[in-house]
């Protein structure tokens, strides 16, 4: 898996802004913003300590440009984040910690086009 300092930096400083830290048991929800110009088909996370993808987050949903959505229930810990868009090209950021009762994650054409540059280096 890659990182791209860029998103990881947006979505940790997302995570440290919500200032709604709480405890290690806690559930999360996090908001996706879609602000690309490509749209989301896909979304997985995995603990950073497994290997495997787990399910599709987003299960039969879209994240269309200019629309958002909402992932509830995600347990407090640190994940690996893929993002697949409509063309198939994909991202990953590495260790991301979510561990607060709200985040938002706003993906752009910068951020995307990016992390996806540095995906396909690796």
């Amino acid at each position: 898996m890659t990182k791209f300092s860029g998103l990881l930096l947006a979505f940790a400083g997302m995570v440290a802004a919500s200032g709604q830290v709480v405890a290690e048991s806690s559930d999360s929800k996090i908001v996706i913003k879609n602000k690309s110009a490509w749209a989301i088909h896909q979304l997985f996370l995995s603990p950073t300590d497994e290997r495997e993808w787990g399910e599709d987050q987003l299960g039969k949903h879209t994240v269309n440009t200019g629309d958002s959505f909402t992932l509830t229930g995600v347990p407090c810990r640190a994940y690996d984040v893929r993002l697949v868009d409509e063309d198939g090209d994909e991202c990953i950021v590495e260790d991301v910690g979510i561990c607060a009762t709200s985040n938002t994650w706003v993906i752009d054409d910068e951020d995307l086009v990016g992390c996806q540059a540095a995906t396909q280096d690796d």
